[in-house]
């Protein structure tokens, strides 16, 4: 299947992503930050970087609990969003998480909801990590929320359709061993027709991370399979959540 490289642009900016993915009740955001600060243990008031942040709807709930909150994501209209939340203890930023932001600064760096995966090549991913660790500290500590995609593959769901504040959503999904393919067709009687995105994520495995954080100067600490910290099982974990250090 052929896709813009740069899908994601687009989508992220629409609307319509946050219609489908995020307004939903947060209690689930919720547990899951306060289960992983429980773990963690930061200190008051320690720097924390939000990547791929969106709306901001997780750096939200960092600040609330009075840690210095900066997030950042490639959308201008998420940004614009987000900056109506914005506080002395809470900032965002426009920015491609492939290129150099803030060196040596934060103490914390967190990638949730699989906000990675979706770049052209896997070098565009190593710049990525690359880009992350540099702006840590020494021992600095990195959260990546992806997607188990054995657990994915093997529950596909190739059809499905979501009805949304009058807006129906046709999703198509498939697998072709490298990648996942998610097709969204948008159909909204404000519109003058049907709208249609194509999501395209990477088939990440724990080796390909393991071999990325090692590279560019991490080590993996711990391994999850879902938003209440249970153990990783390939085979049964929704999610594949590594905590990695920086090396000091």
């Amino acid at each position: 299947m052929r896709v813009h490289p740069e899908w994601f642009r687009d989508w992220f900016d629409s609307p319509y992503y946050h219609k489908l993915y995020f307004e939903r009740d947060e209690t689930e955001a919720a547990a899951f930050i306060s289960h992983l600060l429980d773990l963690l243990n930061p200190r008051p008031g320690a720097r924390m970087l939000d990547v791929g942040c969106g709306r901001g709807r997780h750096s939200r709930i960092l600040g609330e609990k009075g840690f210095d909150v900066t997030g950042i994501d490639l959308a201008p209209a998420s940004i614009a969003y987000a900056r109506r939340f914005e506080n002395d203890h809470l900032h965002f930023y426009v920015h491609d998480m492939r290129l150099p932001f803030w060196i040596n600064y934060f103490d914390y760096a967190f990638n949730f909801f699989t906000s990675f995966g979706y770049f052209r090549t896997e070098r565009e991913n190593g710049n990525a990590i690359r880009s992350i660790g540099r702006s840590l500290r020494p021992k600095g500590c990195l959260v990546i929320d992806y997607l188990n995609i054995h657990y994915a593959a093997a529950h596909l769901q190739p059809h499905s359709e979501r009805r949304i504040d009058g807006t129906t959503y046709h999703l198509t999904r498939s697998f072709d061993g490298k990648h996942f393919f998610k097709r969204i067709r948008i159909e909204d009687g404000a519109l003058d027709g049907p709208l249609e995105y194509t999501e395209k994520i990477a088939a990440l495995r724990l080796p390909d991370f393991s071999r990325m954080l090692t590279q560019h100067g991490f080590r993996i600490d711990q391994l999850f399979g879902d938003y209440r910290l249970g153990a990783f099982d390939q085979a049964r974990s929704p999610r594949l959540l590594l905590i990695a250090r920086k090396s000091g």
